[in-house]
């Protein structure tokens, strides 16, 4: 007889396994290694029994994909709850552009993963195009960006900061530059905003990145 302790025991059991298979293919994405994984390779990552990987997946390339919706969820979701108190649209911008760029010195795990696997999901549902996108549109609708079409400002925003992350994290001098605020400062004043206002965006004081 299976009891509800029991039960919720169990589910718990099937989560941490999934947690741990995904957890081990965003390590294996982030160094380059997950194309040429096996399964067998995959559970032992994760130490798991080998039998357990179908029962969450029903193939590698399903884990992958599942893994990079966790990153990309994952930094969404963050840069959501560090914007949840700013009002100004165009202020909200700039902070989650800076944050991001910032993913490669905090998180470099994440940061590798978005660069290899990010621009594949530029039009997905998850992650940062759902925070962001609605952002720049806002900021249309306030009067504070000049942008005719939406989509096409964060598909620039976007591969802007995946190509600002790959720079943070193969050249240290590059790195060392204050790259997040003048990435934040150029794309603000690619969509309207006066310079010296972009300015006062792109450099106030940011919340600390977990």
């Amino acid at each position: 007889m299976v009891t509800p302790m029991s039960a919720s025991r169990l589910e718990q059991r099937k989560a941490q396994t999934r947690r741990k298979l995904v957890d081990a293919a965003r390590a294996m994405l982030a160094d380059g290694t997950a194309q040429r994984a096996s399964i067998q390779e995959i559970t032992e990552a994760a130490d798991v029994g080998f039998g357990s990987f179908y029962n969450h997946f029903t193939s590698k390339d399903a884990l992958f994909v599942a893994a990079v919706a966790d990153v990309l969820e994952e930094v969404g979701a963050l840069l959501e709850r560090l914007n949840r108190e700013l009002a100004d649209p165009a202020a909200g911008f700039a902070q989650s552009v800076r944050l991001a760029v910032r993913m490669a010195r905090k998180r470099p795990q994440v940061a590798h993963i978005l660069v290899r696997h990010g621009l594949s999901y530029l039009d997905g549902r998850h992650g940062l195009t759902p925070r962001i996108l609605p952002d720049i549109i806002r900021a249309v609708e306030a009067g504070r960006f000049t942008v005719d079409n939406p989509r096409l400002a964060f598909a620039t925003t976007f591969g802007s900061v995946l190509g600002t992350l790959q720079l943070t994290l193969v050249d240290p001098d590059f790195a060392a530059q204050p790259v997040d605020e003048q990435l934040a400062e150029q794309l603000l004043r690619m969509f309207g905003v006066a310079a010296g206002e972009a300015r006062e965006l792109a450099t106030g004081p940011l919340p600390d990145l977990p």
